[in-house]
């Protein structure tokens, strides 16, 4: 069956239909927010100042869609909702309260949840506070009303925004398909993509040039996929058991240890902490101290940026991994179901065994991690636009290849419930079903 038929089996099925056209409406509506500019702002001047791609505040606007260098009521997005949930998750590493939350179950879930939509508001208004203080300073003719009253309410509309922005994402998740935040992530990063390269192809002028440039894309993308579906599998074999007339077990399945357990997180953790320096200097716009101290954290095509953000990168990864990925509950879990490794006792060696191989497995996967991390830097210098550039790696590229996997992998789980052929028929989709 063709790729066309499949993409027709989709829209078949009655309830998938609507759960993709309701997400879609709900990110037309995003998209319509983030181009409303918040009161007090003349657009027009706006637009003659807009952001350089170069910069840290640059990329920052690249994961919003652009609102924030129109100064929309959308423009710090979603993403004081990441940081409050990466803050969350940390502290579920160290601090007992937290811990305990984790190991309620769906309780637990919600008190989290609820937690996270308040560090979101608290985040939210005080970069909220940062954004006004740096718009006043850098675009001041923007500005029509008092500097007071242009803070007061931006600290309102955006926080507001933001909060509208988590809400929308939280519906993509429970009437949509896929996870709302991610996708909406993924849908600010696509917005810029015709632009950034309708400007590399005026700005190269060799259509030849242009065209190796999107070959070389393609196989960074494919290195990305590989990156996220590689595993190392484990082989575990369970005893045989007999209950009545059936017998149980007897079989070997793998435990599949992920080359990349910790996905995107540690790119996001380690510009998360990159964005702290910049952020620092807003509040300080004028302060020529301030700004010498920060200038280089607000370059990434920079040298000192590029291994700074790549060390990171590699500690957050081995890190993200030990605080997910629990070899002592693998251990116990097989104990359990009667599994065993091959040459392994259980128990201890089995912990042990896991924790070795899964040390072996990250470290090359960490720092494959931190070369896509850093390779809009290393094709920026190559003579990539940067706005084109930053398509090349980090965490815009991995989102949108992790967020893509992950949707592809709902709507071919729908369509093989429904007796329908898998979304990518000759593919290797986690969600297929094997024989």
């Amino acid at each position: 069956m063709s790729l066309v038929e499949n993409f027709r089996n989709i829209f078949k099925i009655e309830e998938l239909k609507n759960r993709i056209f309701y997400v879609i409406g709900i990110l037309m509506v995003y998209r319509i927010g983030s181009f409303v500019t918040l009161p007090g702002v003349d657009a027009t001047q706006l637009t003659q100042q807009a952001g350089d791609a170069s910069s840290l505040l640059g990329l920052f606007d690249m994961f919003v869609g652009g609102a924030f260098s129109r100064a929309g009521v959308f423009a710090l997005g979603i993403m004081p909702y990441i940081t409050a949930a990466i803050i969350i998750q940390l502290m579920g590493a160290v601090v007992p309260y937290f811990q305990k939350l984790q190991r309620e179950g769906e309780e637990g879930r919600r008190k989290i949840n609820r937690l996270t939509r308040y560090g979101t508001v608290g985040i939210t208004l005080v970069q909220s506070i940062g954004f006004a203080i740096n718009l006043m300073a850098t675009s001041p003719n923007a500005i029509v009303v008092s500097n007071f009253t242009f803070v007061l309410t931006s600290m309102i509309i955006l926080t507001a925004g933001t909060t509208f922005v988590m809400w929308l994402g939280e519906r993509i998740s429970d009437r949509g398909i896929g996870n709302g935040i991610s996708i909406i992530i993924m849908i600010g990063i696509i917005a810029r993509l015709p632009a950034s390269l309708i400007n590399e192809v005026t700005t190269k002028g060799n259509l030849i040039i242009v065209i190796i440039e999107i070959a070389a894309l393609i196989l960074v993308i494919a290195a990305c996929v590989l990156l996220t579906q590689g595993v190392r599998k484990v082989p575990v074999q369970y005893a045989k058991r007999v209950v009545g007339r059936k017998v149980y077990g007897g079989t070997t399945q793998y435990l599949p240890l992920r080359l990349n357990a910790a996905g995107v997180m540690p790119i996001i953790f380690a510009q998360s902490i990159m964005f702290i320096p910049s952020t620092i200097g807003t509040f300080f716009p004028n302060n020529e101290t301030v700004q010498m101290l920060t200038a280089w954290s607000s370059d990434f095509t920079g040298i000192t940026y590029s291994i700074i953000f790549g060390i990171i990168v590699v500690f957050f990864t081995y890190f993200y991994t030990a605080i997910t990925v629990n070899p002592r509950e693998m251990a116990d879990t097989m104990k359990r179901q009667g599994g065993f490794i091959p040459g392994v006792r259980p128990g201890n060696q089995t912990v042990e065994f896991i924790d070795n191989i899964l040390t072996k497995v990250t470290l090359p996967g960490s720092i494959f991690l931190a070369i896509i991390a850093i390779m809009p830097a290393i094709v920026a210098r190559m003579g990539v636009t940067p706005g084109f550039a930053l398509f090349y790696g980090g965490t815009s590229l991995l989102i949108i290849v992790g967020v893509a996997l992950d949707t592809l992998q709902q709507i071919e789980s729908h369509l093989m419930m429904r007796h329908y052929d898998g979304f990518m028929k000759t593919g290797k989709m986690k969600g297929r079903r094997r024989a």
